[in-house]
């Protein structure tokens, strides 16, 4: 048989890897039909240009003229994809060279144990799962190291002991820290696993920073989340109270507006009126982020409709002066939560306000709200806006000519989905689509980002995009690549990175069928928007730099954003040159759109999984034997017991 050399996959067939599929496991998957659709996209190496950086940028900035960021919640690279052919998995090499594979943990009459990753998928509800502990000491302790030296062994034995420190764990205690080393594959989250084998999936994408969402939802926007503030404010660094204010940030407070400190009158920001009040809010953040770049010659008109610029500003004065002097135009943003202002899940009746009937929003999870040269600005706070009004402006084309737009699922959902699960507890607390555990049911949430690159695909902003999905933390889970250490917080622990989250590039012009393995993190989208936008990127700003020189000096190194950094990449070559010079047409829409009797349905009930898609994990492919203990719950709260 001649084996095509498809563009830098070592595949075969779509999803299956020539190095790991033996002839016994191809024998075991008899009915896998692999979709004609993908070969007829792939382009051959004898046709593929190699135009340099700086060529395929401009021919990037040709044709991109949206970057859409669909922002989800709290999973780890091994949890969704440590299992798909090609990338850096939990099985692409030994167990014994795999860091952290075997981890201990503690039998509820005191034993000791051995647990490693072991699959779960609908059977047990998989997609409905209870939120593990993701906190900065947490994940630090996890994390078990720093750097390359990372042992990534203590996952299990953490969240254990966070229910039953002394004594012999709970059940309850032993069921979190199994979880924590439980993933999922494509029969779970179908619509994902597609989206990867048919676009790019990018497996060495680290969380910023060593922390639960907040910080994630702030690096997306800023590429870091108040190094240099800490550097300029020396007596805002964060403490030892783990709800309390603090930069860098890294714990879930809330923003300060909209708070009860906010004494903000007209034009308050949204506040879910369930959140906990008695937590001390976040710092207004000062430091500068992309709202303020993509706003270009216009920033300096912009910034005087600020009610406290004194208190706004005092950090990125320079800032203003050299976005407004050497950037030429403005580039439309827009930041889309599920919950902002009134949507479809709210009751009708009830203002939209701080006390209003926001119960699909997470306060937490907006990023641009933490800043009060956005919040404290009408004309700033103008590009915040709810999930709904997203899908409106998609479906109605009122999208301006281009520009950079996050939307971000919460704790509702707009197409009265509900879980599998029949148990109660689970149709009551898994309405959520942002996926985050706890709340979120993950098939509920892939519908979300389906529903959202459909609606995208078919409308006339397809031909000049990009859409990234990407998730904000690792959520605690295992993941086995230690990730890079770059900088160091307050507490002398490592700050950046932390484990790897899940990464998805999908555009027209794309490679497909494609494992993007170079390094990045949240600040990876920061810098490709500078890029495609030609931005002064934030690590240049004179502000920020001032902040970087004062940490050198402390013998800090990158206390700053980092989206002009070698150690970030910028997405460039997850794009195809042969269709970016015209050698290969343009992915067409119908290549990502999947049907929606199938989106607006759980993928269960018409039996769409792995088979359907034609991938063969490679647990599956190695004929990896999973053995799920027996006491095992994906809820131990929810549904408590075995």
């Amino acid at each position: 048989m001649t084996v095509p050399r498809w563009r830098n996959t070592g595949l075969l067939l779509p999803g299956i890897a020539l190095a790991s599929l033996s002839a016994a496991a191809w024998a075991k998957t008899p009915a896998l039909k692999p979709d004609p659709a993908l070969r007829s996209y792939y382009i051959p190496l004898s046709h593929e240009p190699h135009p340099s950086h700086e060529a395929l940028l401009k021919l990037i900035r040709k044709h991109i003229h949206y970057v859409f960021v669909i922002y989800q919640e709290n999973r780890s690279f091994d949890s969704y994809f440590g299992t798909f052919p090609g990338a850096d998995g939990l099985f692409s090499q030994p167990a014994a060279k795999t860091p952290g594979f075997y981890e201990s943990i503690i039998n509820t009459d005191g034993t000791a144990s051995v647990i490693h990753p072991f699959r779960i998928g609908p059977s047990l509800f998989a997609a409905d799962t209870d939120d593990i502990d993701h906190s900065h000491f947490s994940i630090t302790t996890k994390m078990d190291g720093e750097g390359a030296k990372a042992k990534m062994d203590r996952f299990a034995v953490t969240e254990e002991r966070r229910f039953s420190p002394t004594g012999n764990p709970s059940l309850k205690a032993k069921q979190y820290g199994e979880l924590a080393m439980a993933y999922e594959d494509g029969d779970t989250i179908p619509f994902l696993w597609r989206y990867a084998n048919r676009f790019v999936l990018c497996d060495h994408i680290f969380q910023q920073i060593t922390g639960p969402s907040t910080p994630g939802n702030l690096a997306i926007i800023s590429a870091q989340t108040g190094a240099t503030q800490w550097m300029l404010h020396p007596n805002e660094a964060f403490g030892k109270v783990p709800y309390g204010p603090g930069v860098p940030v890294i714990n879930d407070s809330n923003p300060f507006w909209g708070s009860s400190k906010d004494h903000t009158k007209t034009g308050r920001m949204p506040w879910n009126p369930g959140e906990n009040p008695h937590y001390t809010p976040q710092y207004n953040l000062t430091y500068a982020s992309l709202p303020l770049t993509l706003s270009g010659n216009r920033l300096a008109k912009i910034v005087h409709t600020d009610r406290d610029p004194q208190g706004d500003l005092k950090d990125i004065t320079s800032d203003i002066a050299a976005i407004t002097h050497s950037e030429d135009t403005v580039i439309p943003w827009g930041w889309y939560e599920e919950g902002f202002d009134k949507e479809p899940t709210d009751e009708n009746s009830g203002p939209v306000d701080a006390e209003g009937t926001h119960a699909a929003y997470v306060t937490h999870h907006n990023g641009p709200q933490y800043f009060g040269y956005i919040s404290n600005n009408p004309q700033m706070y103008s590009h915040l806006h709810g999930m709904h009004d997203f899908f409106m402006a998609v479906q109605h084309h009122t999208l301006p000519a281009k520009g950079v737009f996050y939307i971000k699922g919460g704790l509702l959902n707009q197409f009265n989905l509900k879980p599998e699960d029949p148990a109660a507890q689970v149709q009551q607390n898994f309405l959520g689509d942002d996926d985050h555990p706890g709340y979120s049911d993950s098939r509920i949430s892939e519908s979300l980002v389906a529903e959202t690159v459909n609606d995208i695909a078919r409308s006339p902003y397809w031909k000049h995009c990009a859409i990234i999905i990407t998730w904000d933390d690792s959520e605690g889970d295992y993941d086995h690549v230690p990730p890079p250490a770059i900088t160091t917080g307050p507490d002398g622990k490592q700050l950046t990175d932390g484990p790897r989250v899940p990464f998805l590039l999908i555009s027209p012009w794309s490679k497909t069928h494609y494992i993007d393995h170079a390094v990045g993190s949240q600040s990876t989208v920061v810098r490709f928007v500078d890029e495609v936008f030609n931005l002064i990127p934030l690590q240049k700003l004179p502000d920020e730099q001032k902040g970087i020189r004062i940490g050198e000096k402390k013998g800090l190194a990158n206390e700053g954003p980092t989206d002009d950094s070698p150690l970030v990449t910028d997405l460039l070559q997850a794009f195809d040159p042969a269709r970016l010079t015209g050698r290969a047409p343009m992915l067409p829409p119908s290549y990502a759109i999947i049907p929606e009797k199938l989106v607006l349905t759980q993928p269960a009930d018409l039996h769409y999984g792995l088979k359907q898609l034609g991938i063969v994990p490679t647990d599956y492919a190695l004929g990896i034997h999973n053995h799920i203990p027996s006491d095992f719950n994906p809820r131990p709260s929810t549904t408590p017991g075995k």
